[in-house]
């Protein structure tokens, strides 16, 4: 069996089983590298050696989780929650109730989208606004998978649509991936050609409202350093300059120098917090601590999923696997179209980042659509929704990691399950179908 195959399905199986998601990727690395060809010391000291790919990121994710417990401690939760609750109403009454939902979901949904373009930050935004809304998610008994669906929706879509902020690093990716691979293509087609694999991503999150639109029960939990305090108009008000400040340094720093900002918006944001005195001294350790621990696992998983890739492609079995899937095609446009679609699926659901497999498939995928008379249009589709393919639903990808990161803070909400499941469903799924059909009519 090819070892890309072996090693995804490894991981998938043992995560679906509930065993850790980080030793999922391990085990998966050692079965696909073992049976790749290379020895277990190979195999080893590729893991290893990959490790760093992701070690910026891991960083990023543990500052903004130590910059949103130290948010907490300003008791601008409480002022959101209170807020929230104002708007629910004392009563609880049922019209109120479907209101605040609605409100809820469509604040939860801009700002996902926007977190892509508007003000790039990604991810970072989810631990400093999600945790705090937990108690009226609770309140309101709204299933928490159609927010992490709705979140993921937000986190993928624009890039794979918009050519701004995140979007045009991937519009930009594809497109040099694409002329290495022997077609030159314009950059104003990428967002026509991605118009329909996008509608695609609308269908699923049209549906999940649907499917999860019964009510769910939570137990209420305190956070960690998230215990209620007493806030002030001043308190709030220096809550809200830190983020503004962390999420300004965060665009200069991406925008203006080109550089990765996560890590140092988030120390200028715990900075404003000390110098304002809305974080103690005496307490600032443990806070900081706190947040740290609560994001430490997306970034053992985003470690261990760097290390999984550096094995899957040292072993070229991704090279095999696509030209299989070639043999297997046989001039055959539609079935083509599945094949390369599903490829896709299946090395970005391992590696977790479709701006990392784009480059893989990429020159692979563009002879082949050649040959098989694709046009440009309809290669911009396939290779676009290719690569987008498995970032919704793969374990180790931060579009579902991210949701997971501010929706479990309390311990209520599984990862694999609540997270994973429900967002491969909803979104590979329709993807795969909207990226056939835009293959076969452009």
């Amino acid at each position: 069996m090819n070892a890309v195959i072996l090693a995804v399905l490894v991981m998938l199986v043992l995560s679906l089983l509930r065993v850790n998601v980080v030793f999922s990727l391990v085990a998966g690395a050692l079965v696909g590298g073992l049976t790749g060809g290379l020895d277990l010391k190979a195999t080893i000291e590729t893991f290893t050696g990959g490790l760093g790919g992701n070690a910026t990121v891991a960083l990023s994710y543990a500052l903004l989780g130590a910059f949103a417990v130290a948010l907490s401690k300003t008791g601008l939760p409480d002022a959101m929650v209170e807020a929230a609750i104002k708007l629910v109403g004392k009563e609880g009454e049922e019209r109120r109730k479907t209101l605040s939902k609605v409100l809820i979901i469509m604040i939860i949904l801009i700002i996902s989208i926007f977190s892509q373009n508007v003000v790039p930050v990604h991810i970072a935004f989810i631990p400093v606004l999600i945790p705090p809304l937990l108690k009226v998610l609770n309140q309101l008994q709204l299933d928490r998978r159609l927010i992490a669906i709705v979140i993921s929706f937000g986190l993928i879509t624009p890039y794979m649509l918009l050519p701004v902020g995140f979007g045009a690093i991937y519009h930009g990716i594809l497109q040099k991936s694409i002329a290495a691979g022997g077609l030159t293509v314009s950059l104003k087609d990428i967002p026509q050609a991605m118009l329909i694999p996008s509608a695609g991503m609308l269908v699923g999150l049209v549906i999940s409202f649907f499917t999860f639109r019964k009510r769910r029960m939570y137990e209420t939990k305190e956070i960690a350093g998230q215990t209620p305090v007493v806030y002030t108009k001043k308190s709030v008000s220096f809550a809200i300059l830190a983020i503004v400040v962390s999420l300004s340094v965060q665009l200069f720093l991406s925008q203006k120098l080109e550089v990765e900002g996560m890590i140092f918006g988030a120390l200028a944001g715990i900075t404003v917090l000390y110098a304002t005195g809305s974080m103690k001294w005496n307490e600032a350790d443990q806070l900081l601590t706190n947040g740290m621990r609560m994001m430490a696992f997306i970034g053992f998983v985003m470690l261990a999923s760097s290390g999984f890739s550096a094995v899957m492609q040292e072993t070229g079995h991704i090279d095999s696997l696509v030209k299989t899937s070639a043999d297997l095609i046989d001039g055959n446009q539609s079935l083509a179209a599945v094949l390369m679609l599903l490829v896709g699926l299946l090395v970005t659901t391992g590696i977790g980042s479709s701006f990392s497999t784009v480059p893989i498939i990429a020159t692979l995928f563009v002879p082949l659509c050649l040959e098989l008379g694709f046009s440009p249009m309809a290669t911009i589709a396939l290779i676009g929704t290719a690569g987008a393919l498995g970032d919704a639903g793969s374990p180790a990808s931060d579009s579902t990691l991210g949701p997971t990161s501010g929706l479990n803070a309390d311990g209520e909400h599984d990862h694999i399950w609540d997270t994973c499941v429900p967002t491969f469903l909803h979104y590979n799924i329709p993807l795969v179908i909207f990226g056939w059909i835009a293959a076969i009519v452009l």
